[in-house]
């Protein structure tokens, strides 16, 4: 009976259909085919050049800082160095990401070749990957089938011991997960990105996740080479902090796209999940002057129905369609020049969204009450 009080529902957010005029579990009046015709037609197509445009870019940008870190080597630079190089290496990764959707160019050889080499350099094997973000794309807002940021249910949320609560629910630590997430999933699941015979992937994948594998090996092997040749401080300071400041920039953008509305969203199982229907429980976030630094992933809800826009076109993409979106599309909070607003969103989200229930079509995320409880 102590355990059950421990897990009462929020009595801020029931785990019924929120109180509101609009219910955002409802069916669509409208289909996905009528999104896609609201869309101009020019949005659709993926220009190489112009992508590759966006590679040069951000690796001049990279390979410069990295010039002037070692040219300066100073206490003064380091502190200004390691959030402008991770920022520019999450910019690295939503290029490679737009290569694994196919929305970087027609070409399967160029989005493969670009994408491994994107990928590889910051620590991410690009096939496996790939092919699990397809799985979330596929599923998203499905309890039982969606792939990263799946929410507990209440009986393997019980189950968990409290350095997993811990690790999941409280800052810093969910925004340092990718890592562990590439090599062992999220709770309640098995596998591993690496692995080609990882319950993530299909025998016919079997050999692109060898090739990542292989190049996140070789990628390894560099980073413990220069250790030797130049020091470990030395490449703690270049690649190191860099790397975990591009961890926490991924996970905390790919919570916020999918958590901490001021409305509680739902979550579906079986016939009540569609596409569409959980598609639409994705949110836009203004991240101000590093939205064109990160290339618009923030323009979040059409990128996540159309993965095949190229990212220069999702700014024009989602104006075409909010007439047909209406109330399903939620405004983002403008942001100033840094996004800081969104420290309180995603607070107040690991401190609110805990599990769901082991149970109905239609769910919400309750709270741990003791849990936030002692958090305060």
């Amino acid at each position: 009976m102590a355990a059950e009080s421990e897990l009462k529902m929020s009595h801020d957010f029931p785990t019924n259909k929120p109180s509101s005029a609009f219910d955002p579990s409802a069916p669509p009046p409208f289909t996905i085919n009528q999104i896609r015709a609201a869309i101009p037609a020019h949005c659709w197509v993926k220009n190489p050049w112009r992508s590759l445009s966006y590679v040069l870019r951000d690796v001049s940008l990279t390979l410069s800082l990295l010039a002037l870190a070692l040219h300066f080597d100073s206490f003064f630079f380091w502190p200004l160095y390691w959030p402008l190089q991770g920022t520019m290496f999450w910019a690295l990764f939503v290029l490679g990401h737009d290569c694994g959707h196919g929305s970087f160019s027609n070409s399967r050889v160029l989005n493969s070749f670009v994408g491994h080499i994107l990928h590889s350099v910051i620590l991410v094997p690009y096939h496996g990957w790939r092919i699990s973000h397809k799985t979330h794309h596929q599923n998203h807002g499905n309890v039982e089938n969606d792939e990263s940021w799946v929410p507990m249910t209440e009986k393997l949320y019980k189950s968990q011991s409290h350095k997993t609560r811990l690790l999941r629910f409280t800052v810093p630590f969910p925004i340092l997960a990718f890592p562990i997430y590439l090599w062992r999933r999220s709770p309640g699941k098995e596998g591993s990105h690496f692995n080609p015979y990882s319950k993530l992937f299909s025998p016919k994948d079997r050999k692109d996740v060898t090739t990542s594998t292989s190049c996140w090996l070789a990628m390894v092997s560099l980073l413990l080479y220069l250790s030797f040749t130049m020091g470990p401080t030395r490449i703690l300071k270049l690649y190191g902090v860099p790397y975990m400041i591009f961890v926490m920039w991924l996970d905390t953008v790919t919570y916020l796209h999918h958590h901490g509305y001021k409305q509680k969203l739902p979550w579906y199982r079986g016939k009540e999940w569609s596409y569409l229907r959980g598609g639409l429980t994705t949110l836009d976030r203004d991240y101000g002057w590093i939205n064109n630094i990160h290339h618009d992933i923030g323009t979040h809800v059409i990128h996540h129905l159309f993965p095949q826009i190229p990212h220069y076109h999702l700014i024009e993409a989602t104006k075409a369609a909010r007439p047909v979106l209406g109330k399903y599309y939620r405004e983002p909070e403008k942001s100033g020049p840094l996004p800081v607003h969104l420290i309180q969103n995603l607070m107040d989200s690991l401190r609110q969204d805990h599990f769901v229930s082991d149970s109905g079509d239609i769910v919400y995320y309750q709270t741990d009450e003791h849990s936030r409880t002692k958090s305060q």
